[in-house]
């Protein structure tokens, strides 16, 4: 009896621990302000940080000065710019990095996350799922699960390859989670629609038998379109997240299917997607996206099908977030990304952001 009551209060301890708290005993850079001994007046900053895509840099000065940068793609003129922006601060010479990407290194705090496995990923001749290296590697076992991000495919077709290119930033709301991050690479040669909705089946069916426990599949543009056609087979995603979902071209480009026949094919895929009702489905569409053909029907017609999911939300066209790249954005993953979060993973999901 006393083993179950030590069982019982253990199982409520980490109920109301928070999840960051539990994950961070391994993850040092998640307890970045304890483990450096900054203040608590950089937390905001500091957890902002966290939650930005790399390359990213943080660096501290004299009296609690810091400044940080993320994102611009050369690593060097983000470190730099960071050191710049708290020198303004502290002083020229008084400031030094103390967190690299997803690394402490701070002379005597150093750490590195684990990398992936190698030969891990899922592959074919013409496309890839693959973890990626700049985000935390929990594993199978450990991970609450995995998020697989669908890249777009790029307006002049074989000419654009997306492969390697960083999943939006509001992921690494789920990273930071505990969400391992995967990234659906497809051969800009071969990525038809049908063709990678299928690739994308297998690598989820696959993920799941290597024991992830809770399957995301989210994706932008082309990505987003192939992660809610997945949905017309019970068991492979949890949730579903789209992310300006399109898949016929920009205005009436005669190069696609006329772009009219969008809101019948979503119809079709929304329909189809009935057989995984106990999946949640997530959708964000905003303004003046040349690749939305009708937003108002669009809009409708997720509301319509949506209800029938076991949680549904839409983001639809909210104010300042503007274009098909939206989701891209700082703005986006700011003002939206806890709220995903939220959504795939409450026991009652948020109708709502």
């Amino acid at each position: 009896m006393r083993h179950c009551r030590l069982v019982f209060s253990l199982a409520v301890l980490l109920a109301l621990t928070p999840i960051s708290s539990i994950l961070a005993q391994g993850v040092p850079i998640l307890d970045a302000a304890r483990v450096l001994g900054l203040p608590a007046s950089n937390n905001a900053e500091l957890e902002r940080f966290l939650r930005l895509n790399t390359p990213r840099a943080f660096a501290v000065g004299p009296n609690n000065t810091f400044g940080w940068q993320a994102g611009g793609g050369d690593a060097a003129v983000v470190e730099q710019r960071a050191i710049a922006s708290c020198e303004r601060r502290a002083g020229a010479g008084n400031c030094a990095v103390v967190l690299r990407d997803l690394a402490i290194v701070r002379p005597g705090r150093e750490w590195a996350p684990a990398r992936p496995p190698a030969n891990i990923g899922i592959s074919s001749m013409a496309h890839d799922t693959v973890p990626d290296n700049r985000f935390i590697w929990w594993g199978p076992q450990q991970a609450r699960g995995v998020l697989v991000f669908a890249h777009g495919r790029g307006e002049r077709g074989n000419m654009d390859d997306s492969r390697g290119s960083q999943p939006q930033s509001w992921t690494r709301h789920f990273n930071n989670a505990g969400y391992d991050v995967w990234r659906f690479d497809r051969h800009p040669n071969s990525d038809e629609t049908a063709r990678a909705a299928r690739w994308l089946r297998t690598d989820l069916a696959e993920l799941r038998r290597r024991g992830y426990r809770h399957i995301i599949v989210a994706g932008q543009s082309r990505g987003g379109w192939n992660a809610m056609m997945v949905l017309d087979q019970p068991g492979l995603a949890d949730v579903v997240i789209a992310i300006a979902s399109a898949a016929h071209g920009r205005g009436a480009d005669a190069r696609n299917d006329p772009q009219w026949q969008q809101i019948s094919q979503l119809e079709a895929i929304l329909t189809a997607g009935q057989a995984s009702s106990k999946a949640r489905l997530a959708a964000a569409n905003f303004r003046e996206d040349p690749f939305d053909a009708e937003p108002d029907r669009r809009a409708a017609l997720m509301r319509q099908y949506g209800q029938r999911f076991a949680g549904f939300l839409l983001i639809d066209r909210p104010e300042g977030l503007i274009g098909h790249s939206a989701g891209a954005s700082s703005a986006f993953n700011t003002r939206y990304g806890a709220c995903l979060l939220n959504f795939a993973t409450a026991p009652r999901p948020p109708s709502s952001c």
